[in-house]
């Protein structure tokens, strides 16, 4: 089997050390800060200059950071022939390797999680927000995180200040530009509030639009989810998926050209991806052993959350599920995903939201219940969220005009 898509809890446990400072997706905003002049600090990275220092970052009077939806390391570095401007920045990159160019995304690697460890330079265990579903213990019921539904309210949801409020306070600018709907989105609330918010909603408008917000704002934040989009629907080796890639990097070049002298171009990603395998799909509705015991189940077909029913022991649960799976899955308790740092440091108002286990998917293994998913959700080419190299390995690609 190919050797990325091994689990590598390790990296995980590194990057949820607090104030430990790695290559993660956790220390890109708070290194950023520092680069332009404007430090803060996070519950997590106590020093800026740290963050900025390992990131190999470049001081500047203003930055664009750009997050490509689902665009990880191996998808991209496998499938270079179709990013000309990606692959010069490769090209040019000081050792041209995977260690210089690229860093880990948090676990679960998937949106929600993602976007509140960038947006914030923590983690899910601070921000609660665990993954695609979990439970929502004020209501009990399973809340969807991308748009909220049957979710705790954002801002009492997600308690850590952003990045990009600190920096407003400190006294930067901050803009972001993005499709109209997302300027007040649940999510935008939750992980990315405090900047001044430009919404466009042709693809290229909204590149040309953060090259002109670089002119006036220290820190310019622009959002790409074509790729993503196109992995989901086809699969990220696809034709489709190769076209999303170009559009990609020809908005990338547009923001490049037309940025102000003594900029910083940063571009990195939330998650990577992994196609489907069919033959390694599993149904939990057909396999009793694996519905005993299960109030409901959270998280997505890579990344499980199971919560128990009352007065069932989880440990039972994890080892039936554990017996079952094999060398398919890491299966946890939650007290062991506690302390083996899987969610990062845990808020108390967040520990009732994970699962009482927790499992993470290993090689190209899904696992979906077709009692409450819709075919097209359990047929999608293209998913993520578990902790393999393709999953995880997110690019970090810099492109600084003098």
């Amino acid at each position: 089997m190919n050797s990325k898509l091994d689990i590598n809890l390790t990296a995980v446990q590194q990057a949820s050390v607090n104030d430990h400072v790695t290559r993660h997706l956790s220390s890109v905003l708070p290194g950023i800060s520092f680069a332009i002049h404007t430090p803060v600090s996070t519950a997590y990275h106590q020093i800026a200059e740290d963050c900025c220092r390992i990131l190999n970052l470049p001081q500047c009077s203003s930055a664009v950071v750009v997050l490509i939806d689902g665009l990880g390391y191996w998808n991209l570095a496998e499938r270079i022939g179709h990013a000309p401007y990606l692959r010069s920045l490769l090209q040019n990159n000081p050792e041209n390797n995977a260690d210089t160019a690229s860093i880990n995304t948090c676990y679960p690697s998937t949106t929600v999680a993602a976007l509140g460890t960038f947006g914030t330079g923590t983690c899910p265990g601070l921000t609660g927000m665990l993954g695609y579903t979990q439970l929502n213990p004020e209501n009990h019921h399973i809340a969807q995180m991308i748009k909220f539904v049957h979710a705790i309210a954002p801002e009492k949801l997600q308690q850590q200040p952003t990045i990009f409020e600190k920096i407003e306070k400190a006294g930067g600018q901050v803009s972001t530009v993005g499709l109209p709907d997302f300027k007040r989105s649940p999510l935008t609330r939750a992980a990315l509030r405090g900047s001044q918010y430009t919404s466009q909603v042709n693809d290229l408008r909204r590149a040309y639009q953060a090259a002109e917000n670089a002119h006036r704002y220290n820190l310019t934040y622009l959002y790409i989810r074509i790729v993503d989009k196109a992995g989901h629907k086809y699969g990220w080796e696809s034709d489709e998926w190769a076209a999303s890639l170009e559009n990609a990097d020809q908005q990338l070049q547009i923001v490049r050209n037309n940025m102000p002298h003594d900029s910083a171009l940063i571009i990195t990603a939330d998650h990577g991806m992994i196609n489907i395998n069919y033959d390694h799909q599993i149904d939990i509705a057909t396999i009793p052993v694996l519905n005993h015991h299960i109030a409901c189940i959270g998280g997505e077909p890579r990344a499980l959350m199971l919560y128990v029913k009352k007065d069932t022991d989880p440990q039972e649960t994890a080892n039936e599920w554990a017996n079952y799976l094999k060398d398919q899955a890491i299966v946890l308790t939650k007290q062991e995903a506690v302390q083996h740092h899987v969610f990062g440091e845990v808020a108390p108002h967040v520990l009732p939201m994970i699962g009482d286990v927790i499992v993470m998917c290993t090689g190209d293994t899904t696992i979906v219940d077709s009692r409450v998913q819709p075919s097209t959700m359990m047929s999608m080419p293209g998913v993520h969220g578990s902790l393999t190299e393709y999953e995880t390995r997110i690019p970090l690609l810099i492109d600084y005009k003098d």
